[in-house]
């Protein structure tokens, strides 16, 4: 994905909701299930790393990243945007992977 792509998310992102939060518990497989289902449905997702969350954000988002095998847009804050573009039928087709 290039910065141009890059650009074009965030700039969607900015008015999404997050979608995905992650709690004091971290990462745990309830976490990891609803953003693999929300990245599924939604391809560009908005994560929060809540601030009773003794976690580095980025280093989480990272990871969540990784493990849902999405790209990591941007980290804001507390905030991460991933994104994962479906094989077929993407609403992000002008994306490159």
């Amino acid at each position: 994905m290039n910065n141009k792509d890059k650009k074009q998310l965030k700039a969607l992102a900015t008015q999404m909701p997050s979608v995905i939060q992650i709690g004091k518990e971290g990462l745990s497989d309830a976490v990891i299930d609803s953003a693999r289902a929300a990245i599924t449905a939604r391809e560009l997702v908005k994560a929060h790393v809540l601030n009773n969350a003794d976690l580095d954000t980025a280093e989480t988002m990272e990871t969540l990243a990784d493990m849902l095998g999405a790209e990591l847009v941007q980290v804001i804050g507390h905030y991460g945007v991933l994104f994962k573009k479906k094989k077929e039928k993407s609403h992000y087709d002008y994306i490159k992977e």
